[in-house]
């Protein structure tokens, strides 16, 4: 390494007169810096709590996208761009230039981070890249935000041998092994609020709860609607004995409460499922008690899947709690099965596939699909290796190029069924399709972005009969991030296996488009 080489990576050599930063001063690409450019602008001065950081890599996300198409629309972004413009990027790894006087003890010029993004102080989100100055900018500060959040520190020290865009690609790799990690409830919420709602084939079972209503854990609120006697009566009474409430609720469209932790339906009643799961809290259950089909495929929000935690659960028992422990929710990929990625050649999709190949006790058969023949093509070539090494059944397909062979191929799991299908493709009639090839307790994860409010027809009979799950997730967590840079520093997952293009700061515009 040579001497300026050194001094650069060491974060010693001179500070120029002035940053250079991206702008997003609203919606669309137009507003995105100047004439097309990105602007220079002061550099930034830190204050005695403050770090002045240079970026060294920044990965660009589908999420800068959704930020340039929504302009203030956009859920993250509370002030008005035109006089406050957006710095966009959260993917970033950076180096330390600058100390104010009170961190001195603490950091130094030279010191390598990489920062989870979802900063909260307060429960008030300070998001770096959307509230805070992202790294789409030479130069960016750090704060008390960052250094003393809710979560502690939000930057995380790297290794000198690891690479700027490999510890900068640990953001979304994440967010792939959140997915992977996921953890639901397998009880009614302590502590929350169940509604309980009766159909017209409620009568003559013996219903009971044998968990999750008791001294050990319970709610403290219960609403009731159109229960059978016998069982409003013993849950009035147990009710009574634990102290909790319980509010007769009439009519389904008005419930005393908003947000709902538990909705437990008796019975398979499409329009009632439709009807009330918009109530669900965030993390909320949704609970299927039923020994007969629903009539009809529901249209079930599989964005609040994705974005709210919902759950999907069910038992053809007369049990409630079964409904929740019976068949826990699996968010892993089962070992040694069949998993599906659906939309798998995109950026995101690379890291899921990758991930599925290389993790020790991962799935013995991968099937690819995407519409694009390059991506595909490439995906195949890039994965093979780690596929015939670990004696993985690896197919990748173009279901629009060959759709008789893609016909052929599928045909086996409409009766035997996935163990894993993964959504890459924020399309709901590829959810809807794709669903019919769920195996009995098979899960589908629904990884794309769907926006809330979008609806995929599904049979919610699978819940309950075969014990399939849709389960979702969006962004990461500081340990998620943590984990995966644990694993990229020790070899486990190459996070540089997802780099596709490298450009300088004024490339980004056409990286982004």
């Amino acid at each position: 390494m040579t001497d300026t080489m050194k001094e650069y990576v060491n974060g010693e050599t001179p500070l120029p007169d002035h940053n250079v930063i991206w702008p997003l001063y609203g919606a669309g690409f137009e507003n995105l810096g100047q004439e097309g450019k990105p602007i220079d602008a002061p550099m930034p001065a830190y204050g005695p709590d403050e770090l002045l950081v240079r970026h060294d890599a920044v990965g660009l996300c589908f999420s800068d996208i959704k930020v340039i198409k929504l302009g203030e629309e956009h859920p993250r972004i509370y002030r008005k761009m035109k006089e406050n413009p957006v710095v966009l990027g959260h993917e970033v790894s950076m180096t330390v230039v600058g100390v104010g006087e009170n961190l001195k003890k603490d950091y130094h010029p030279g010191d390598r981070f990489i920062i989870q993004a979802d900063i909260y102080v307060d429960g008030v989100g300070y998001a770096y890249g959307y509230e805070m100055q992202g790294g789409l900018s030479r130069y960016g500060l750090i704060d008390r935000r960052v250094l003393e959040g809710d979560e502690g520190n939000y930057l995380l020290p790297i290794k000198d041998t690891t690479g700027y865009a490999e510890s900068a690609l640990t953001e979304p790799w994440a967010c792939v092994i959140a997915a992977y990690g996921l953890e639901y409830r397998s009880k009614l919420k302590a502590g929350g609020t169940t509604w309980i709602i009766g159909t017209s084939s409620a009568e003559g079972h013996d219903y009971t709860i044998s968990a999750g209503f008791d001294t050990a854990s319970h709610p403290i609120r219960l609403l009731l609607t159109n229960i059978p006697s016998a069982f409003a009566k013993q849950l009035k009474n147990q009710a009574q004995n634990l102290g909790v409430e319980v509010i007769d609720v009439a009519d389904v469209a008005h419930p005393p409460v908003e947000q709902i932790d538990d909705i437990v339906l008796l019975g398979a009643d499409a329009d009632l499922v439709e009807k009330v799961s918009p109530r669900l809290a965030d993390k909320g259950m949704f609970a299927v008690v039923a020994d007969q089909k629903f009539s009809r495929r529901l249209k079930v929000d599989m964005g609040r899947i994705h974005y709210n935690g919902w759950e999907y659960v069910g038992t053809t028992s007369a049990d409630i709690a079964k409904a929740y422990s019976e068949v826990p929710v699996r968010s892993a990929l089962k070992a040694g099965g069949s998993a599906w990625f659906v939309g798998a050649a995109g950026p995101m999709g690379r890291m899921h596939v990758q991930r599925a190949l290389q993790v020790p006790n991962g799935p013995k058969t991968v099937i690819c699909t995407d519409v694009s023949d390059h991506r595909l093509e490439d995906l195949k070539n890039s994965f093979m290796p780690e596929a015939k090494a670990n004696d993985i059944d690896y197919i990748c397909i173009n279901p629009m190029k060959d759709p008789e062979a893609f016909k052929a191929l599928m045909n086996p799991y409409l009766e035997n069924g996935f163990d894993d299908i993964v959504v890459l493709a924020p399309v709901p009639a590829l959810i809807s399709d794709s669903a019919r090839y769920l195996a009995a307790k098979g899960v589908m994860n629904v990884f794309a972005g769907v926006a809330r409010g979008t609806m995929a027809e599904v049979d919610l009979s699978d819940v309950y009969i075969k014990q399939t799950r849709w389960i979702g997730q969006s962004g990461s967590t500081i340990q998620d991030l943590r984990t995966m840079l644990e694993q990229e520093e020790s070899g486990v997952l190459s996070t540089n296996r997802a780099v596709a293009a490298i450009g300088s700061l004024n490339a980004t515009r056409d990286g982004l488009q």
